[in-house]
């Protein structure tokens, strides 16, 4: 189901660096037709970053946010479509939810903040020198990354120029129909990819067989695909779970000292962009399947002698409704239900037990069957009792350690 990405790099002769030819067949055996980013999840980790120094400036960040993009490009090799959604307005369930965590942000910074004006008093006071780049008031705001910003009005004009470059000059772009949905169009990335799926399924001239590909940092992206019943789905996305072995200092990053004797000094760049430095190493990428996960529930999901015929699709978007209730971008989770204790598995078992009693699914196209919705919530709560006293148990436990 969860598969390594092999990926070509560029090749250096005589001080020239030749770029991964993507015309050439796929290194990882198979062929993709459409690719979509959500593309936040690239302009996030670019702009910065928590394994390197961020950028400088808005031209680097830039700079970083292309040369990512065109990793991407040429790790996939996309042959028919490529489509560039970025954040736009956000729905109100998702402002509100985005503006609980943004003041929980701005409170940790401050914190931080303080403390590393203390830290920096008491290096003070004991005579060493302390570079002003350790202050933290000169850090860029991520807040930055809201649609109506300067910045995301410069994000999108350098994606146009971007993209006009690479379909004149780039060979394996010469066939690539290019969409780009930046932030002056309202939605959530993923959602509009979504929208944009589902309105090609509606075309007669929709190919079963289009195999799609999404790159982006949401585990939502997982039940999205899931939800678009197509055939060949997959996930692109970092392995988050890679670990390097590195000997550099934790802070900045930099080999040669220790991060007790780090000072913050800026790295000196060879080159405007530090193009002739060595390339850090990047962290590798890995597919998820989201087709083998389909065949994976619905051996998981099946349940026998229904008097209704069983329906591997309507099921599957039963299961997709159901993880609603441990909460995403939109909604809290349920006080009972906390993914790390399970509850996927506990609302799995709920509702295989209840199906046999609702005379149906929960949802049809979209649709919430709310009595049948009720029968699970009502079989959930007879559960809540025993959830809350094992969750009780084991942090009166914890804290008895």
């Amino acid at each position: 189901m969860i598969s390594r990405v092999v990926e070509e790099s560029p090749k250096e002769v005589d001080d020239v660096q030749i770029p991964v030819d993507i015309t050439q067949p796929n290194p990882n055996g198979r062929e993709f037709d459409n690719l979509y980013l959500d593309f936040n999840g690239i302009v996030h980790p670019c702009s910065h970053p928590e394994d390197r120094p961020p950028p400088k400036d808005e031209d680097e960040m830039m700079h970083e946010i292309l040369k990512y993009t065109e990793r991407v490009v040429n790790l996939v090799r996309p042959r028919k479509l490529l489509f560039i959604a970025i954040d736009g307005v956000a729905p109100r369930a998702k402002m509100n939810q985005q503006r609980s965590r943004r003041f929980r942000s701005a409170q940790d910074a401050s914190i931080k903040a303080a403390a590393t004006e203390r830290i920096i008093e008491e290096l003070r006071s004991q005579g060493k020198e302390i570079d002003d780049s350790l202050r933290p008031n000169g850090a860029w705001d991520s807040n930055a990354i809201t649609p109506g910003t300067p910045f995301m009005d410069i994000l999108s004009a350098s994606l146009r120029y971007w993209i006009v470059y690479k379909l004149n000059t780039d060979p394996g772009w010469s066939n690539l129909n290019v969409i780009l949905s930046d932030a002056s169009v309202p939605g959530e990335g993923e959602h509009k990819i979504m929208e944009f799926i589902r309105s090609q399924r509606a075309s007669p001239a929709h190919d079963p067989n289009t195999k799609h590909i999404m790159h982006g940092l949401d585990a939502d992206l997982i039940m999205l695909g899931l939800a678009t019943h197509e055939a060949h789905f997959t996930v692109l996305r970092e392995d988050v779970f890679f670990q390097e072995n590195k000997k550099g200092c934790r802070i900045c990053g930099q080999e040669g000292h220790y991060a007790a004797d780090c000072t913050g000094k800026p790295k000196e760049k060879s080159g405007e962009f530090d193009e002739k430095a060595s390339p850090p190493s990047q962290k590798p990428f890995i597919f998820l399947h989201v087709e083998i996960l389909r065949e994976y529930l619905e051996a998981e999901l099946h349940v026998p002698g229904l008097s209704f015929p069983y329906d591997v699709e309507r099921a599957i978007d039963d299961w997709v409704f159901m993880c609603f209730f441990v909460g995403n971008d939109f909604l809290p989770h349920l006080p009972s239900l906390d993914i790390r204790e399970g509850a996927i598995d506990t609302l799995i078992s709920i509702w295989k037990s209840c199906l046999p009693h609702t005379g149906g699914y929960v949802t049809c196209d979209g649709t919430v069957n709310l009595a049948r919705a009720q029968i699970i919530l009502e079989a959930l709560g007879e559960k809540e009792d025993a959830i809350f006293r094992r969750r009780h148990q084991r942090i009166f436990l914890v804290r008895s350690i």
